[in-house]
């Protein structure tokens, strides 16, 4: 019910697209590019070619374990590089890294991008229009598919749509916080700074800051009208490797904010309420997964608790099919659903793999294969 409601809600009129202002914030662009030799060309080039004024933003990439050559590509480019080499590579310690060595006063916003990320030319207007609310501290912009080359692309691209439209779009509606997703989002920098030289996780970065900022009451808000393209999951093992840090990341952050619940919810603080609440959640694979073999059981060996399995089932499906857009409503699609009972099975293995995935950074290769 709780996804169904924000799965309704979401078909209300998106927010207001924020008026445009002259007053052009500082912009530090932060890319954490481990290994991403493939793709970090393209994402940089699209970062430079903005229609906003150059002496207002820059481009950072902290390469970690890049190629020479590529670096030697970068650096020929108008942007900050960073060269680092940890030992042990995770985006918390690129991230902290940039963070050191920029100057802490010479920007107003941060705006996290992936290495993969692709970004339109107004795409920092539309961001510095959002900044001009003396009210906004952090945004979050809507992350589409740059690739849909293979059944799992299709398949993980009408994933993350459901998720802006439950946990983003659905829920500024009702005047809820906006989910943070790990890149295509802008922070207020003292704000983003604070949070972030405090935070150790290993995997899931996005997932312990965005607890960190709603205990302290901040809002989230979303633009919906603004993309940030960025790579999907081409194969099994990639999505299995992903979804696992993905897991890892849920439950480190419950368990590590879990204590504040009881003065969280003294003070009122409903956004981070929302959150923890989330972060019980099984995936929507898992969910439909477990609830689909349950109503088979009960059907075989208790047919009378089954209608209620049933109907739960039901509403779960409607649920996710109000939250799909319409582009996506193609016989594609049906191919693609061919794949959600494999991906259960890779998702209930990464239940019993979550304690070690959260000890070492579980890194997704990038370059889409139009094999």
């Amino acid at each position: 019910m709780y996804l169904l409601i924000y799965s309704l809600a979401s078909l209300r009129r998106k927010p207001d697209k924020p008026v445009s202002v002259k007053d052009y914030k500082r912009f530090a662009l932060l890319i954490a590019a481990y290994k991403e030799d493939v793709v970090i060309i393209d994402t940089v080039q699209a970062c430079l070619a903005q229609d906003y004024p150059s002496d207002k933003y820059d481009v950072v990439v902290v390469s970690d374990h890049m190629q020479p050559a590529t670096n030697e590509k970068l650096s020929e480019l108008p942007i900050k590089l960073l060269q680092v080499d940890f030992e042990q590579s995770t985006n918390t310690k690129s991230l902290k890294a940039a963070l050191e060595y920029l100057d802490k006063d010479a920007y107003d916003v941060v705006l996290i991008i992936d290495a993969d990320n692709i970004i339109n030319s107004s795409y920092l207007s539309e961001v510095n229009n959002a900044f001009g609310n003396p009210d906004v501290k952090v945004v979050q912009t809507h992350r589409v598919a740059k690739n849909l080359n293979t059944d799992m692309a299709y398949l993980d691209a009408v994933s993350e749509e459901v998720n802006n439209s439950i946990f983003r779009l659905g829920h500024v509606n009702l005047g809820r916080s906006a989910a943070l997703i790990g890149s295509g989002m802008a922070f207020e920098y003292a704000l983003f700074y604070e949070a972030m030289m405090s935070n150790t996780s290993v995997g899931g970065f996005d997932r312990v800051l965005e607890m960190k900022l709603l205990y302290q009451r901040i809002f989230f808000h979303y633009l919906p009208d603004t993309y940030v393209l960025d790579e999907k999951i081409q194969k099994t093992r990639h999505f299995y490797q992903q979804r696992r840090r993905w897991l890892s990341a849920q439950y480190y952050s419950l368990g590590e904010f879990v204590r504040h619940l009881l003065p969280a919810i003294r003070d009122q603080k409903w956004d981070f309420c929302d959150k923890l609440f989330q972060q019980l959640f099984l995936s929507r694979v898992l969910l439909l997964g477990f609830t689909f073999i349950l109503s088979v059981s009960l059907s075989i060996w208790f047919p009378t608790l089954a209608y209620k399995w049933w109907t739960i089932f039901g509403i779960l499906l409607l649920t996710i099919a109000i939250a799909i857009p319409r582009r996506f409503w193609k016989w594609r699609f049906a191919k693609a659903i061919c794949l959600v009972p494999y991906s259960f099975l890779l998702m209930f293995i990464n239940l019993f793999r979550l304690r070690e995935a959260n000890k070492r950074f579980i890194h997704t290769e990038h370059g889409v294969n139009n094999q």
